[in-house]
C-alpha cells in the first residue's frame, strides 16, 4: 500500500512538472515568434505598434477544417505597464483562442497569430472573461508595410488588429467569431501560484518570469513608449 501511495504522487509530481514545462516552452516560443516576424522587411507597421496597448501571441495555432472553421491554440498576451499603459511591457499572462473561421488561406500545419490590442477597451475585455472577437470586441485584419494613413485608418476603426503567418508568409487575417478567454491554469504554471489576468496586467508589478524575458524584450526594444498617449499624461 505504502508503496502504491509513492507511486502515485510520482506519478502527480511528474503530470505537474510536464504541465509546467509546457507552458514555460509555450511562453517561450511566443518571444521567438515576436522576433522573427518583427525581424523580416514587410511586418507589423512601426506606428501601429507604437500604438498598441498590448500584444498577444498564438504560436502554432491548430486549424481543424480548412475554411470551415474550427481553430485552437494558447499563447501569452504582454501589455504596457501603468494605468494609462504608459511604462514599460509587463509580465505576460497566458491566454487561450479557439472557434472561427480563419479561411483557406490559414490551411497550413501551423499558423502563428499575432494581436495587437489598440485601446484601453479592447484591454478592459479582455482581462475579463471569454471576450467573442467581433462581439465584445471589435477586431479586423491589420495593414502590412509602411503606409502611416492605413494604418492611422486601422488603430482607429478596431479594438484589435490580428496577423498571421502561414508557411513564411505574413499578413492581416479577420478573427472575427473566434474568442479569447485568460487562461488561469497555464498562468499558475507558469507563476506557481494562481494569478488572473487582470491580476498580472493590472496589479502590483510582478517580476518577468524567466521563459517571458525573449517575448517582453523584443518589444521593449521595438517599441519602448506607447505614441497613443500624450506627452502630457507620461
Amino acid at each position: 500500500m505504502f508503496r502504491f501511495l509513492v507511486a502515485c504522487c510520482v506519478v502527480s509530481s511528474v503530470a505537474a512538472l510536464g504541465a509546467q514545462n509546457k507552458e514555460q516552452s509555450r511562453l517561450e516560443t511566443c518571444g521567438v515568434v515576436m522576433e522573427e516576424i518583427l525581424g523580416v522587411e514587410d511586418n507589423i507597421p512601426q506606428d501601429l505598434l507604437d500604438k498598441a496597448e498590448c500584444v498577444i501571441v498564438i504560436p502554432s495555432m491548430m486549424t481543424v477544417a480548412v475554411g470551415v472553421g474550427g481553430n485552437f491554440g494558447r499563447g501569452a498576451m504582454v501589455c504596457r505597464s501603468g494605468k494609462a499603459y504608459d511604462g514599460a511591457w509587463g509580465a505576460p499572462a497566458m491566454y487561450t483562442l479557439q472557434g472561427g473561421s480563419i479561411g483557406l488561406q490559414l490551411g497550413a500545419e501551423s499558423t502563428d497569430l499575432v494581436l495587437l490590442v489598440m485601446n484601453p477597451r479592447g484591454v478592459d475585455a479582455l482581462l475579463g472573461s471569454k471576450v467573442k472577437l467581433g462581439g465584445n470586441a471589435s477586431v479586423s485584419a491589420g495593414p502590412k508595410g509602411r503606409s502611416v494613413e492605413a494604418s492611422t485608418d486601422a488603430s482607429m476603426r478596431s479594438e484589435i488588429l490580428s496577423y498571421s503567418r502561414s508557411r513564411g508568409l505574413f499578413a492581416g487575417v479577420s478573427l472575427s467569431g473566434a474568442s479569447l478567454r485568460p487562461d488561469n491554469d497555464a498562468n499558475r504554471e507558469v507563476y506557481g501560484v494562481k494569478h488572473t489576468a487582470r491580476r498580472i496586467v493590472t496589479g502590483a508589478a510582478l517580476t518577468v518570469p524567466e521563459w517571458g524575458h525573449q517575448f517582453v524584450n523584443v518589444l521593449q526594444k521595438n517599441s519602448p513608449r506607447n505614441e497613443s498617449v500624450s506627452p502630457e499624461t507620461r
